[in-house]
């Protein structure tokens, strides 16, 4: 019973006690590190022994006594900083600290230790939170969490931001590659791709990414070309000592199916990781190298990685080095169906849609493609501190990247292509393809701080692309039997080997000095205005050119002896051309190779920018930014293709120069309703400029036979963007947010089919304006979590709903359609994740995650003629949506070694390309017998696995 109540008495007191306290709260940030928050600095009541030190994430908080008291903040090197406060009991008082050096202090070795990068996902919320301007970002911790291996599969973890299975293709907002713009470390990077403007962003791989952010809205410190948001890749940097190595094996479910039948093109003979060296001439190709493919024995996927990070000390200087290098290679295999559609009438089809399932000759599939993919990266970057002032930073990044495709149709002789010679039945297509692409990325920044309110930050770019299709081979041929394989008489190029090369080169750089100014309520405090100059300069040139060497192969017609070539198999094709015999004039039947003149293109760009913007805060609540640029575009293309015919009617060559100087204003408001919550507004006029590829009118095949062209009377969009938000911060590493957003196009670019016979795709301004209206919301909540409020089950969630509208221009109507919406763009978006952390000494970790877009406008559609556009049209192509699912498993087994098990694509959905196709009645009245819903393309790419090692010396 004494102990009962001596017990009661003292958690009374405890109670009483309490009740004369109040809280002080608070977040201490580093001058010397860019503001990130300062953990483990001390936070002291001066005269008293009360105090505490701030988290990981720069947070505190300690129970004072009510009444007047000085607080002090105090760091090892850094400025002790002392502030009075008064609290009452049961109240609260926030106190935020920005903590700088003392001058003459040397603090390397405390600032590398204790500095939060923005690897870190409380971080990077912390980020946006204070942001002026609005900004999405995922760093590298999540994106470890949720088994991202590169940048383009993390920007699909943003809300808002989707991904398109056939183009690869990036889409934020429902707005596609034309729509966009990628950087990395703030610079333009150019694109690998001749059907890019932008680079696939598949090819940075997690190893050198520190953080990815997505700013929506604009800002003038940007460039102008961009409607829907910028994709700023931020590459690694040192931040501690250490070396680490990495191995992953694992399968793909759609390849163990093929039991070792794993098939490639005939260039792999020739691949060395990943570097391909011609063995022929493109002529010489034809005779003396093969043309059937080759079969692989090991289809398992398998990578390998290092990094490293290391501190030189280099007379009296610190020298901060990273530096990262992989090497992987996977296999995919894909099977479906194709189907081309003109003017509602079937043209091509594998399989036939009227097809007997028992005739086929075999079990193979209508579609198969067999991918297998290679990558090699190496970056390196050097940040060379010459004192607390002046910093200069270096980086290159090296990416080598081979992809082979083999892609057929028809194998199990189901094919049909319409008109095509000797027979229409029993059509089959081979396309051999490997692409290699060599990129070289080097940047040189430099950040000076001239006086306390004076700061000039700089930086320039190099960057160099070489993308080659060395050694491309297309048959057609037509199957008879299972021994008897014939070849396809439509055109002189039905048999042929062609190469295509793409260099770039860019120069990039910027300049801003930011002029810090204002009334702050302590000399540490940083100013409330900053006032920024600057100028950006980008010139990028191209060279392209494609050459294309057929062979006029006569194809055999039955019961006609010697009226063309006859092979057993569609795997026994070399021997017709490899036989020299059969180029003979004498030879019945005979073979002729027949060069094509080269196709090519010269293209440069050169922007020029001067800007101004005010980042203003004209109270603790109020803040935002205003500005406006001056841009100067210039882009010039000459070009010459077949298939062009000028307005002079001269044919191939032709050239285009545009010009545009326009002014672009900007406008970022944020109103801070109380430290969790805070409302936005952002304004802005942007452009889209056509890229290269849209302009210059060369025809580019597709291994399914699509044919995409440019259009050289393109015009560029102008774009209004208005935005409205609303953020609520629960916690550090917590988020709920709504956005609404408004897109007003002038002048639209999209993908569309062309009118006439050709069935060809080609870029077009299709209409006088579209809009977009949407909503975004976004939430990352902890469910569960620790004594020390860690999380331990957490959820992050985002849905974006869009409306979109599109007047088309009379060449784009038919059949009653004037309005659409806009090519790729889904009008729902949502992604999931769902991750748990046991937040253990030996650490287990599992998350899973999800993603969803609707159907997309794969290309607008058109008449075949504008007479007739009541009945001779095409439907446009829908890109269905489907749902993605990925696990990841991770566990700590010692303080060195990590076990990670990942699988993607779990649901293996399939993709689907669909297209609607009306019956008309055959009296020529013009009525409708029934319209129906047609698969054009599908397929599966099967489900990965993998398993990773890593160990941290």
């Amino acid at each position: 019973m004494k102990k009962f109540l001596l017990i009661t008495l003292l958690a009374l007191s405890q109670f009483i006690v309490a009740q004369d306290k109040g809280k002080l709260t608070g977040l201490l940030t580093d001058k010397e590190s860019n503001n990130e928050p300062l953990p483990f600095a001390n936070v002291l009541i001066k005269g008293t022994d009360i105090g505490a030190t701030t988290d990981f994430d720069g947070n505190y908080t300690i129970q004072v006594p009510a009444g007047t008291h000085i607080v002090q903040f105090s760091f090892l090197g850094y400025k002790t900083i002392e502030k009075s406060f008064t609290i009452k009991a049961g109240g609260t008082v926030t106190i935020n600290q920005l903590m700088s050096a003392e001058e003459g202090v040397a603090l390397d070795d405390v600032v590398i230790k204790t500095t939060t990068t923005k690897e870190k996902e409380s971080a990077l919320l912390l980020k946006q939170k204070n942001a002026t301007v609005i900004v999405e970002s995922i760093g590298a911790e999540r994106l470890s969490k949720i088994g991202v291996s590169d940048a383009a599969a993390a920007t699909t973890k943003i809300s808002g931001v989707t991904k398109s299975e056939g183009s690869g293709d990036i889409y934020i907002r429902g707005l596609g590659d034309r729509y966009l713009s990628t950087t990395m470390n703030g610079l333009p990077i150019p694109s690998d791709d001749v059907a890019n403007k932008n680079i696939d962003l598949g090819l940075f791989s997690t190893n050198i990414i520190n953080n990815i952010g997505i700013s929506k809205t604009y800002n003038t410190s940007g460039y102008s070309d961009q409607a829907s948001g910028t994709v700023d890749i931020t590459s690694k940097k040192y931040t501690r000592k250490g070396f680490s190595v990495s191995v992953n094996g694992g399968f793909n479910t759609a390849v163990i199916g093929l039991n070792s039948d794993f098939r490639s093109t005939l260039n792999m003979n020739d691949v060395t990781f990943g570097y391909y060296k011609k063995p022929f001439l493109l002529n010489d190709a034809i005779k003396y190298q093969g043309w059937d493919p080759i079969t692989s024995d090991n289809s398992t996927n398998y990578g390998l990685s290092f990094n490293a990070s290391y501190k030189f000390d280099i007379f009296g200087k610190e020298l901060g080095i990273f530096a990262t290098a992989s090497h992987s290679k996977s296999f995919e295999y894909q099977e479906g169906e194709f189907r081309t559609y003109r003017a509602n009438i079937l043209d091509n089809a594998f399989p036939n849609l009227s097809y007997d399932p028992e005739t086929a000759l075999n079990d193979s599939p209508s579609v198969e493609q067999y991918i297998t993919k290679i990558n090699t990266t190496g970056y390196i970057r050097g940040d060379l501190k010459l004192n607390d002032n002046h910093k200069i930073g270096y980086n290159t990044l090296f990416v080598n990247t081979g992809k082979d495709n083999l892609y057929e149709q028809g194998r199990n002789g189901l094919g049909y292509v319409f008109d095509q010679q000797p027979q229409e039945r029993g059509a089959f297509v081979r396309d051999q393809n490997y692409k290699q692409t060599i990129m070289f990325v080097n940047q040189l920044t430099g950040e000076h701080k001239l006086s306390e309110n004076n700061k000039l930050t700089w930086a320039g770019g190099y960057n160099f692309i070489l993308a080659e299709e060395p050694n491309r081979i297309r048959n057609e041929g037509i199957i008879f039997s299972d021994s008897e394989v014939t070849y396809a008489d439509v055109s002189d190029f039905s048999q042929r080997k062609s190469t295509q090369r793409i260099e770039d080169n860019e120069f990039n750089a910027y300049i801003v000095d930011e002029y810090s100014f204002g009334k702050t309520e302590s000399e540490y405090d940083d100013k409330p205005m900053k006032l920024n100059f600057g100028l950006n300069f980008r010139n990028k040139e191209r060279a392209f050119s494609s050459q294309f060497v057929g062979v006029s192969t006569p194809g055999y017609t039955p019961g006609f002896p010697n009226s063309g070539f006859l092979v057993e198999t569609v795997d026994n094709i070399s021997n017709t051309f490899t036989d020299l015999s059969n180029y003979n004039e004498a030879a019945n039947p005979m073979l002729r190779v027949i060069e094509q003149l080269p196709d090519a293109y010269s293209a440069d760009m050169t922007n020029m920018a001067a800007f101004t913007n005010l980042n203003f805060g004209l109270n603790n609540k109020f803040s935002g930014n205003f500005g406006l640029r001056f841009e100067r575009n210039e882009v010039n293309i000459a070009w010459n293709v077949k298939n062009y015919q000028g307005p002079d009617g001269q044919a191939r060559v032709g050239s285009l120069s545009r010009e545009y100087n326009s002014i672009y204003p900007s406008l970022n408001l944020k109103y801070q309703l109380n430290e969790k919550n805070s409302v936005r507004f952002a304004s802005s006029l942007t452009q889209t400029l056509p890229e290269f590829k849209e302009f210059a009118p060369f025809q580019y095949e597709e291994p399914t036979g699509r044919v995409i062209q440019g259009n050289p009377d393109l015009e560029r969009s102008k774009v209004i963007n208005i935005d409205a938000k609303w953020e609520f911060f629960p916690s550090r590493d917590e988020l709920v947010s709504g956005t609404v957003f408004y897109k007003n196009i002038k002048d639209p670019i999209n993908l569309a089919l062309t009118r006439g016979s050709s069935g060809n795709f080609e870029f077009n301004n299709t209409g006088e304006r579209a809009t977009v209206f949407g909503i975004e919301i976004e939430s990352r909540l902890n469910i569960i979590e620790n004594d020390d409020e860690k999380s331990l089950l957490s959820a992050n969630f985002n849905i974006t709903k869009m409306w979109f509208n599109q007047d088309l221009y009379t060449n784009f109507q038919y059949s009653n359609v004037e309005e659409s919406g806009l090519q790729g763009a889904s009008d729902f978006i949502t992604n999931a994740s769902l991750s748990f952390n046991s937040r253990t000494e030996k650490e287990f970790t599992a998350t899973v995650s999800g993603n969803y877009a609707s159907d997309k406008i794969f290309a607008l559609g058109s008449p075949e003629d504008l007479v007739n556009s009541a009945t001779l049209f095409n439907d446009e192509i829908i890109e269905k949506g489907f749902v993605s699912l990925d696990l990841v498993l991770s566990k700590e087994i010692t303080e060195n070694l990590i076990i990670k098990i990942v699988g993607r694509n779990l649901l293996n959905p399939d993709i689907q390309q669909t297209q609607k196709v009306t019956d008309f009645d055959n009296s020529g009245s013009g009525e409708i017998n029934g319209v129906t819903n047609e698969v054009v393309q599908s397929y599966k790419r099967g489900s990965q696995l993998s398993f990773n090692f890593t160990y941290k010396f």
